[in-house]
């Protein structure tokens, strides 16, 4: 019964770490497919803002200290009536009003700029 223990922490370890590698190897992938993107800027119409929160509780030091990263997201609308959704910075998402129109600035799935057309 004892023998199993440790076999069963090896492999929880190894599916835990093989994910990590995974995950950052995809991240690599993107950033480098987006750095070959060009850089597009085209009319564009603000759809739709989305938040994603993830809730996390570290008790690492001794306290419960909670914290609440947030992920923005905006989907635009383009000429052709494709749509594109963009992970944008708090900031950029505050400013962002939906129905805005204007020129949107992308590299891949980079959001780079949104110039606001004065209506």
């Amino acid at each position: 019964m004892f023998f199993i223990l440790p076999i069963v922490v090896v492999i929880i370890f190894i599916i835990v770490f093989g994910t990590i590698i995974v995950r950052m190897i995809q991240e690599a992938k993107q950033w480098r497919k987006n750095n070959k993107s060009p850089v597009l800027s085209v009319a564009a119409v603000v759809v739709t803002k989305r938040t994603d929160v993830h809730h996390q509780l570290d008790t690492s030091n001794g306290r419960n200290n909670n914290s609440s990263p947030t992920t923005y997201y905006v989907t635009f609308e383009v000429e052709s009536g494709d749509r594109i959704e963009l992970k944008v910075s708090g900031k950029e998402y505050g400013m962002l009003v939906e129905q805005d129109s204007g020129i949107l600035t992308f590299q891949g799935t980079r959001y780079l700029d949104f110039e606001r057309k004065n209506n």
